[in-house]
């Protein structure tokens, strides 16, 4: 009887160490296809996110619309949301609840993009700068109130020098909702002046003495030509309005230049740019 008993509870403890190591086995089996499952798509999500982005990369480049800096910006965008999909897809492999984490994933992203709303809208301006090219680096600008020269576009500022050398930093919002003065867009630029003469002086003289003041500076262009004619009777002199057009570099050097020509050329002529001037007359009274 008592070999019996033993024979019966060995033959027990063999089927259950069997059944164990069968459960085993079949979870081993289960989670190593899950595993396995796992990291081909980690293997095929992360090269395909890094050909997209490339791919991407290479035909935004070739549009010459698109500047570099959002070129790369979006196929990184894309890249890292096909990474996103691709790890959200390797938890549904484990049995997690996706729907509950994009969920939460979604309620994370809301209270970030409100925290940083003031970072998000400039880099949203940022987007629509580098898309649309208002300006272009190199460019003499008006934004904002602010003038100089634009030496960066980035996502999220733009940097500028003004003409003493002082470095300028202007978030993306302010510039996209602004009115923006772009000096160097065209290839010329108009310079307007008013000079005077005296009301004794000859006005036709004067006139001509200025228009060859003008085009015998090779900087002023031709084609449109120039024009010089009486634009009012002032208070103490005929004024004069004078416009030259100019490549869009020369205007200030042009502009300083014509204004000192002018005057030089006037006195040698004998006509008077006259101060300004009041006639004042005493009454003696008996």
């Amino acid at each position: 009887m008592f070999g019996i008993k033993e024979e019966i509870e060995r033959r027990m403890m063999t089927d259950s160490s069997q059944e164990i190591v069968a459960q085993m086995s079949a979870m081993a089996t289960a989670y190593g296809l899950n595993v396995l499952g796992a990291l081909v798509i980690l293997i095929v999500g992360f090269v395909v996110a890094g050909r997209v982005a490339a791919f991407m990369q290479r035909a935004l480049g070739k549009m010459n619309n698109i500047d570099v800096t959002l070129s790369r910006f979006l196929s990184s965008l894309v890249r890292y949301v096909i990474i996103a999909v691709t790890v959200i897809a390797v938890l549904g492999r484990f049995g997690v609840e996706t729907a509950s984490l994009i969920a939460v994933v979604g309620a994370a992203g809301l209270a970030i993009g409100l925290a940083l709303q003031g970072t998000l809208s400039n880099i949203a301006a940022g987007v629509m700068l580098l898309i649309f090219r208002p300006f272009k680096i190199g460019d003499f600008v008006e934004i904002s109130g602010e003038a100089g020269t634009v030496q960066g576009i980035t996502l999220f500022v733009t940097e500028m020098s003004t003409g003493d050398n002082v470095h300028i930093i202007i978030p993306n919002a302010q510039i996209w909702g602004a009115a923006v003065k772009n000096y160097s867009f065209h290839a010329t630029r108009r310079i307007d002046l008013a000079i005077g003469v005296g009301y004794d002086d000859d006005l036709n003289k004067a006139r001509e003495t200025i228009v060859e003041t003008i085009i015998s500076d090779q900087r002023s262009l031709k084609d449109p030509a120039p024009l010089v004619a009486v634009s009012e009777l002032g208070d103490s002199s005929v004024n004069f309005v004078v416009r030259i057009w100019c490549a869009s570099g020369d205007y200030w050097p042009l502009r300083f230049d014509l204004l000192k020509a002018v005057k030089e050329r006037l006195d040698q002529e004998g006509l008077s740019i006259p101060y300004p001037q009041h006639d004042i007359h005493l009454i003696k009274s008996a």
